[in-house]
């Protein structure tokens, strides 16, 4: 991801086809080694490509993906249900005692973080 970070900020600054060199040094301006073989990747993808149309085609292709949207369907339609509801609010106490069990085993360890 840092690498494609870079490559869009060399783009933003005018380099419209960024080398595997300024890439390198806008990654070391802020102190991080850079991995020839991912940044080679990088540029060899982007190569002769408008970054604000594979942007674009990027969008086009999160579109299509489910964002879980469907997961708050489902609920409130189980809410909606009525009977439905009581299994729901079962797992939700029943999390809450595995969240307050992993708090107690806490303790046990016999010594505070700050002790």
């Amino acid at each position: 991801m840092r690498y494609v970070a870079a490559y869009l900020l060399a783009t933003l600054g005018g380099n419209d086809n960024p080398a595997a060199k300024d890439i390198k040094k806008i990654l070391e301006s802020v102190g991080i080694e850079a991995d020839d073989t991912r940044l080679n990747k990088v540029v060899s993808e982007l190569q002769g490509k408008n970054v604000n149309e594979v942007i674009a085609t990027g969008y086009s292709k999160l579109a299509s993906v489910p964002t879980g949207g469907a997961v708050a369907v489902a609920s409130s339609a189980a809410a909606g249900s009525g009977g439905a509801a009581a299994p729901a609010a079962a797992a939700e106490e029943k999390k809450e005692e595995k969240k307050e069990e992993s708090e107690e085993s806490d303790d046990d360890m016999g010594f505070g973080l700050f002790d």
